[in-house]
């Protein structure tokens, strides 16, 4: 399943953790970086999910080759990190990125079961992404989510948070230091927020030029928290991919206001892919497609509603899901007042 580039990143340390040969990174050469930039070029022609984007970047990246670009650089990470920064000078695509290791990485990019086990108790030791769950005052509820861990394994613990925080007369989700992950898992949570089955996401894929949608489910373990109690999602810059599809869905369905900063603005979910026994490039071959702006978020993020430094926005937040609260009682006592 394709991931963003935060969760594929993760899962390549991950692997590269586990059984691979320590070797330290070859000093590059001219044929060595020709060959990496060359192999690079072939994985965007083949893989990227913008054919024509990739034709531009690729006469951009042989251009900058032949007028010497990547001539003296000798150390691979460095190396990696200009790739990259061409990449996003060329393609204004921030889920491109060239990665260097001093391990050799895995042809066969499967992990074993001892591995897979091995993920799972990672991922259980980081609460599959829920950092902190907890009522603030005046019945305020507030999850601080740190990524979209896969679904079959998140599920539970997604389910147990909503579940403590079901009660709450107003929530607040921190997508802050979310970097994404499985789309699976952001429709999941979504799915708590609304009554009737909603249309979220689509994903068209480059292979097979097919499109997957992403509607919330008819059913969730435990209670709904429903669609009728104020939401607001904290972002910022480091709000990226599957936590800024969850900000931007629920903005565009007006079922959440969203307070912070403008987020990372990555979009287009790919996979890993090796280009050589050092070398990885992680490559979207996806795009999303909100089905109500026909259009994503892609290298400008999502907007939020209340700008505030990032640092500032549970306070800002909270304040603005009591003063909401406080108008919505007042309302009803004036509603119930004799004669009105």
């Amino acid at each position: 399943m394709p991931l963003s580039r935060p969760a594929a990143a993760a899962l390549l340390a991950f692997a590269m953790s586990c059984g691979t040969v320590q070797a330290e990174a070859p000093v590059l050469d001219a044929a060595l970086r020709g060959q990496l930039v060359d192999t690079l070029r072939q994985h965007l022609t083949d893989y990227y999910v913008f054919p024509e984007v990739a034709v531009r970047i690729n006469a951009a990246l042989r251009a900058r080759q032949r007028d010497g670009g990547y001539d003296g650089i000798t150390d691979a990470k460095v190396f990696a990190n200009v790739l990259t920064a061409d990449l996003h000078t060329f393609g204004q695509d921030k889920h491109l990125r060239v990665t260097a290791s001093d391990t050799l990485l895995p042809h066969n990019t499967a992990t074993s079961p001892e591995q897979q086990d091995e993920m799972r108790r990672q991922m259980a030791a980081r609460g599959y992404g829920v950092a902190r769950v907890e009522t603030l005052a005046g019945n305020v509820g507030y999850l601080d989510l740190q990524g979209f861990f896969r679904l079959k394994d998140a599920a539970p613990a997604i389910a147990e948070a909503m579940t403590r925080l079901v009660d709450s007369d107003a929530l607040i989700f921190d997508m802050r230091s979310n970097g994404g992950g499985d789309p699976a898992g952001v429709a999941f949570l979504s799915s708590y927020l609304f009554d009737q089955r909603t249309h979220l996401n689509d994903l068209y894929w480059r292979e097979g030029k097919r499109t997957e949608q992403f509607w919330t489910d008819t059913g969730v373990p435990g209670k709904r928290y429903g669609q009728h109690k104020p939401v607001y999602v904290l972002t910022g810059p480091r709000t990226f991919s599957g936590a800024e599809e969850f900000s931007y869905n629920l903005q565009q369905l007006k079922r959440a206001t969203l307070v912070g900063e403008t987020t990372g603005g990555g979009a287009n979910p790919g996979r890993m892919r090796e280009l050589g026994p050092h070398f990885a490039v992680f490559i979207p071959n996806g795009r999303a497609i909100n089905p109500i702006s026909k259009s994503n978020w892609e290298g400008i993020g999502v907007t939020p509603d209340i700008g505030v430094p990032a640092s500032e926005a549970l306070e800002k937040a909270h304040q603005l899901a009591l003063e909401r609260l406080a108008a919505a009682r007042a309302s009803l006592r004036q509603g119930a007042k004799p004669g009105n």
